[in-house]
């Protein structure tokens, strides 16, 4: 059985600096133990997960705030809110890689443009840019 630890133990076992712990603890993430009558604060194991969960949820792009509502949720066995957090965290990464799309579209087309003008009069992407201004 492991034993509780300090904050300083915590962030190495966990992979963390000891600012990410006490970063999660202000946005409500982790929560911070009581400090004993002249001691340091100890956390149990399990938190060690929860920052593990916390790192790979943000790894599929959730935000934190996003983090919070799923641990909420998913404390109590909420698939169906859990579910909806992570579709529309879904929908909102495709609507941003098609933003991407379109942006890498039209940069190649641009770059292409500035290809076949040569180094010859005004350069087509400085000139695009300017247009769009």
């Amino acid at each position: 059985m492991q034993q509780e630890m300090t904050i300083g133990r915590l962030a190495k076992a966990a992979g963390v600096n000891v600012e990410t712990i006490r970063y999660y603890q202000r946005r409500g993430l982790v929560a911070e133990p009581s400090r004993p009558q002249g001691g340091h604060r100890r956390y149990p194991p399990g938190v060690i997960a929860r920052i593990a969960f916390i790192r790979r949820a943000q790894q599929l792009g959730f935000s934190l705030a996003e983090v919070k509502d799923l641990l909420q949720h998913g404390a109590g066995n909420d698939h169906r809110e859990t579910r909806r957090i992570a579709e529309r965290k879904h929908a909102s990464l495709e609507l941003h890689i098609e933003q991407l799309s379109r942006m890498r579209r039209r940069l190649k087309a641009l770059i292409q443009r500035s290809l076949k003008a040569g180094g010859k009069g005004m350069c087509p992407i400085i000139g695009a840019l300017s247009e769009e201004a």
